[in-house]
């Protein structure tokens, strides 16, 4: 069991701090010069309500939708307490999935760059046991990973949380949907009980509220109402029978708008196979992400998504919480989320930074109940949109714009983005506009091209060298 200690209810913030400038916090003024280099002037809702009770040490609740800036929030947290020379884990954040944890430490890297020598590890799946170890043995300062893989390292021994000052729970709803409470049960025997304890949750469920109890002290509960009730995001709703209805509205929507980006919820890992499948037939640059999939596969999927290189992401809903994926045109609900709580952080993808969005949700006789719950939910009545006439439709699926390049060399070859860059366009290269997103990661390198400029992109890596050496390269 988790340690039991007994607990006042929370206190709720319903209203802004006096400020929302990051400038009116008490932080490092070296990590004030760092945050005005990253752009970050004003602070999210989330952030405002959340950081003032965090940097006074208070334990901290915050419900709020994925995208809302909760990472800076608990990061300026962590490293506002962080002792940089002591080389002993002193944070410690818990995420869901991979994907999730590979951004949060991302994120906390950037807030970190202005600190010295900062070490901030990863402990996820898709990454042998003996390499992460051997990095925990260096020394490192702040840990991100998933429980199950967390959990294998304490019973290794191979990572010791005994001086952990900061704890932070991150989409704690989606961890425990996950069934990690067992090893979130597991883990908190090694940390200690005096200690700072976020939690983070898109959703507050009954078990989330049951959680809290036993590991947080009197905490703040923060409470931001997700954006999907507010302007700037265009919901549709369309009535359908049965699946062949489904897939012929879904192929007839994105031949009537052919939107450049469109993420595609399904309820199960045969939907999203068969809906890929579908599309994919039907001529549409498409991809899939499930649960099913190799890491490696799920990596280079979203690499592609991210990119440009494919229009459409068919998805479960590990797919709705803290995937790197900005300028969303569109969300579909193939089928309707379980609850209220999915269908606004499946919506919540799109429509995110102040930019419109689209939401297409298909429903049929069987989600009465779910509908009423939205309408109820949003203060609106659902009519039932029409589907465009076929003869109003482009006759083929647009191609994505881009394509995707590997180059089987990455950070521990020293590779950066301004060396693949310069290889692409120096001499007889490709045109700087020609080279879209590069993401670099351990081993390998990805940069999308645009698509007519794939060849001599291909070319020109072939037979050039990056700082002296020649790599393999191929197309995703």
């Amino acid at each position: 069991m988790l340690l039991s200690v007994q607990r006042p209810h929370p206190t709720r913030v319903s209203h802004l701090s006096q400020s929302s400038a990051f400038s009116s916090l008490q932080l490092l003024p070296v990590l004030h010069d760092n945050l005005a280099s990253l752009g970050y002037e004003s602070m999210t809702p989330v952030q405002c309500k959340s950081l003032p009770p965090i940097l006074a040490g208070h334990d901290v609740i915050a419900q709020a939708e994925t995208g809302s800036g909760k990472t800076v929030a608990f990061g300026l947290g962590i490293l506002s307490r962080l002792e940089p020379k002591r080389f002993r884990v002193q944070a410690m954040v818990l995420c869901p999935t991979r994907e999730l944890a590979d951004q949060v430490a991302e994120e906390i890297r950037k807030l970190a760059r202005s600190l010295s020598n900062v070490k901030v590890i990863t402990l996820c799946g898709g990454v042998p046991v003996r390499l992460q170890a051997t990095s925990l043995e260096k020394g490192v300062h702040i840990v991100v990973g998933t429980p199950g893989r967390v959990e294998d390292h304490l019973k290794r021994e191979t990572l010791d949380l005994s001086h952990v000052q900061t704890l932070v729970l991150d989409e704690a709803d989606r961890m425990l949907q996950m069934g990690f409470e067992e090893s979130l049960d597991a883990i908190m025997s090694f940390v200690p009980v005096t200690r700072q304890s976020l939690l983070l949750s898109a959703t507050f469920p009954e078990e989330i509220e049951r959680i809290a109890s036993r590991i947080l002290c009197n905490p703040t509960m923060i409470v931001v109402e997700p954006s999907i009730n507010k302007q700037g995001i265009d919901q549709h709703f369309y009535q359908v029978k049965n699946n062949e209805q489904r897939i012929e509205a879904l192929r007839l929507l994105l031949l009537k708008h052919q939107p450049t980006s469109s993420l595609v919820f399904c309820s199960t890992r045969q939907d999203v196979r068969d809906v890929t499948a579908w599309l994919d037939e039907f001529g549409f640059s498409v991809l899939m992400l499930h649960g099913e999939m190799e890491q490696r596969e799920r990596d280079q999927t979203l690499v592609r998504f991210a990119n440009g290189s494919a229009t459409v992401l068919v998805a479960t809903d590990v797919a709705a919480r803290g995937l790197d994926i900005d300028a969303l045109d569109v969300v579909v609900n193939y089928q309707l989320g379980r609850n209220f709580e999915d269908h606004v952080h499946r919506v919540g993808r799109t429509g995110r930074a102040g930019v419109s969005g689209t939401a297409w949700s298909f429903y049929d006789a069987s989600d009465a109940g779910k509908i009423e719950q939205i309408q109820d939910s949003l203060g609106i009545s659902i009519a039932n949109s029409m589907l465009p006439a076929k003869s109003t439709l482009k006759r083929h699926a647009a191609e994505a714009p881009m394509q995707t390049i590997q180059i089987d060399g990455g950070k521990k070859q020293k590779l950066r983005p301004g060396d693949i860059l310069g290889a692409l366009t120096g001499d007889n290269g490709i045109k700087g506009s020609d080279v879209g997103k590069i993401k670099i990661v351990s081993n390998r390198s990805y940069v999308a091209v645009r698509r007519e400029a794939l060849q001599a992109a291909l070319k020109k890596l072939g037979s050039d060298k990056l700082k002296g050496r020649s790599y393999r390269v191929r197309v995703l």
